[in-house]
């Protein structure tokens, strides 16, 4: 296995791990909170795509996927505590946009040299991330850590234990 290789494979199973802890879920379970100064589901599904797009930006100028019109505003640390479902999104646009997102992330992946990928990370986040490669490990596990509050609420909603 090589290095895209290993970063693809932590893709995977971030989005495996996301994907599983969603797919029986309604657009109402979406927006319950693991605990009440937690975020909702369904604004940590829209955090997490509006991030993968930022960060593949910060490293691969043009390739991350566009995002809809006020998609990463409705995202954000201000935007947390809302709690009406009509200003987000259903299940199926954030997992068809989720799709899109890690589409053009493992296309960029795909197109870096391999020697890229100990380029130095933008600045700002360096010190946590210091190469574009730490980056692309950055945006695969990203999802997993949010996992274990997708798991609390699991668990709050009576959902069976999927992994």
């Amino acid at each position: 296995m090589n290095t895209k290789e290993a970063l693809r494979a932590a893709m995977d199973m971030g989005l495996f791990v996301l994907n599983t802890y969603v797919s029986d879920l309604s657009d109402d379970d979406l927006m319950h909170r693991p605990q009440q100064d937690c975020n909702h589901l369904a604004w940590q599904l829209g955090h997490l795509i509006s991030s993968e797009v930022s960060l593949l930006e910060s490293i691969c100028p043009g390739r991350a996927a566009q995002l809809p019109a006020g998609f990463a505003e409705k995202h954000t640390k201000e935007t947390c505590r809302e709690d009406d479902p009509g200003k987000f999104c259903s299940k199926a646009d954030y997992l068809e946009l989720l799709a899109q997102v890690r589409a053009a992330t493992l296309a960029a992946l795909g197109d870096v040299p391999d020697e890229q990928l100990d380029a130095p990370a933008p600045e700002w986040i360096r010190e946590h991330f210091p190469t574009v490669g730490h980056m692309f490990t950055l945006i695969g596990t990203h999802p997993m850590m949010h996992a274990g509050q997708f798991a609390v609420v699991r668990r709050q909603l009576g959902k069976p234990v999927l992994i």
